[in-house]
């Protein structure tokens, strides 16, 4: 790490500060220096290094998340139909990060895309007549939509050999089975994307990145700047840091910090910290039998970011094979942070919140306990309904990033959990944060647009239209209704980034 990054003193005001290394901080920075060069924009990570916490690429899948194989976001509604709005929505934004890392390519602020991303196909896999007949159905309606068109669906064991040969061994020839396979789909390392963009940040840019410094506390001032109290904690120094505009994307962070804020807007929120653990084969055997994503149905209870899957990794080079999440339990916000971070989070605005989603949701908290007291034997059995003949000394357990699950007021409940990702904007438009946990990272790119035209919204279309369609051809308009559109920009995409569906 250079002298420059750990001794350097921030200055006492910028226009723009942003407070985490992570995915989120990473792609609001390069938009901004985008669209305005000479805009004084402070960068402070906690850590020593971007993307060490939820963005690394062990802590989460690693999905290009673009609701090919997700069945939570496919609901079935009461009169049988099935409901593709969310899945649309998603597919949508995943194209938005595709192009804005394709800009990032042919502008050269970064270079070779196969660091991280690569070609996956996304398969839904179910067992059972029951869930047989759903996933036809949603295939059926899926079929209809262009962000979905070559999507493949078999019960034929025959061709479930094909797709998924690991699974389908020694299964028996009478087991009901479906699948759908999406070759469009990918596998993304954020971490590296987010390193990659950071370099591109230190050395082309005029935005100052200060890692080991720590924000905090958040305070409104009068004439409706911000002031932060930041921390080196490589010289135990502290200082005070003026903004006119604060963007919070410090993961699990980020909670206690817009707390901090005292916006009305925060006014009711809550986190429940999950973390989570994978078993992992680097036994290139069984990785050679297995190059897909597949995902199944929820059990009972649990939260939809546990739903279980069998994943090909891609990192630094090297295949592996993922599955899980068994969910963990700390009271930690961040896989570095602070047991007492969730105590501590605690307080009179939100206490309402989270017992009203304690108690509407015990099933939960009993599923967490069981996933918590599981031996790696239990974890094993758990892969043999994937891999029959799984054996145990070719999995190890790693253990996942730590998520907050947002908690919100409920007027009816007291309080809800939460599962998507969302932003959080004062009325002024001059501070904002992004709390919750998937679709996350793949989603980035729509999530900073949509922080930006909250918060900067003439300017986003004013002034920096043009730069705007540039990096992003397809801004404004909708994919899902436009299939010439569509094509279009995934011919391009692909080319860019070299994917090879």
């Amino acid at each position: 790490m250079s002298q420059s990054l750990t001794n350097r003193t921030p200055k006492p005001k910028y226009d723009v500060v942003l407070i985490g290394g992570g995915i989120m901080s990473a792609t609001l920075a390069t938009l901004l220096h985008e669209f305005d060069p000479n805009l004084e924009i402070a960068i402070f990570e906690r850590l020593g290094r971007f993307a060490k916490e939820s963005t690394a690429a062990w802590n989460n899948a690693g999905t290009g998340h673009s609701a090919f194989c997700e069945l939570n976001y496919t609901p079935e509604k009461p009169d049988g139909t099935i409901d593709i709005s969310k899945a649309e929505s998603i597919a949508e934004q995943f194209e938005i990060s595709k192009q804005f890392w394709s800009y990032l390519i042919t502008k050269g602020y970064i270079q070779r895309p196969k660091d991280f991303i690569n070609s996956c196909p996304h398969m839904s896999l179910v067992f059972g007549e029951k869930d047989a007949e759903y996933l036809k159905k949603r295939h059926q309606k899926m079929s209809e939509s262009v962000l979905f068109k070559g999507m493949e669906f078999s019960t034929d064991h025959g061709k479930l050999q094909e797709w998924i040969p690991l699974i389908m061994r020694k299964r028996n020839a009478s087991e009901v089975m479906a699948a759908t396979k999406m070759d469009l789909g990918t596998d993304v390392n954020f971490g590296t994307l987010t390193r990659k963009m950071g370099r591109h940040l230190l050395e082309d840019s005029n935005v100052e990145v200060f890692l080991y410094h720590e924000v905090k506390d958040i305070d409104p001032k009068e004439d409706g700047t911000w002031e932060m109290k930041v921390k080196d904690r490589i010289h135990n120094h502290k200082q005070e840091v003026e903004a006119d505009f604060v963007f919070i994307g410090a993961g699990g962070y980020a909670l206690p910090l817009l707390d901090s804020s005292d916006i009305k807007e925060s006014e009711g929120y809550g986190g429940f910290p999950v973390s989570g653990e994978w078993l992992v084969s680097h036994n290139q055997e069984l990785v050679e039998k297995h190059q897909a994503k597949v995902y199944t149905q929820a059990t009972v209870d649990a939260p939809p970011m546990s739903v279980p899957h069998l994943d090909l990794r891609i990192i630094d080079g090297e295949k592996a094979l993922l599955f899980g999440p068994f969910a963990g339990f700390s009271t930690k916000f961040l896989k570095e942070g602070s047991y007492l971070d969730l105590p501590e989070s605690v307080n009179t605005k939100n206490i309402r919140s989270l017992f009203g989603a304690w108690w509407h949701n015990i099933p939960l908290t009993k599923y967490l306990i069981q996933q918590v007291a599981m031996t790696k034997a239990q974890r094993i059995q758990h892969l043999r309904e994937f891999i029959k003949d799984a054996k145990e000394e070719d999995w190890e357990l790693k253990v996942a990033g730590q998520r907050v699950q947002i908690i919100k007021k409920d007027e009816k409940n007291g309080g809800k959990l939460e599962f998507g990702t969302e932003v959080v904007v004062n009325k002024k438009g001059t501070i904002a944060s992004l709390l919750g946990a998937s679709p996350g990272a793949s989603t980035a790119v729509y999530a900073m647009l949509n922080v930006l035209e909250k918060c900067f919204p003439e300017k986003l279309h004013g002034e920096w239209k043009d730069k705007l369609m540039e990096m992003i051809p397809s801004y404004g308009q909708k994919l899902a209704d436009n299939p010439e559109l569509t094509e279009k920009m995934r011919n391009y995409t692909k080319e860019k980034l070299e994917l090879e569906y």
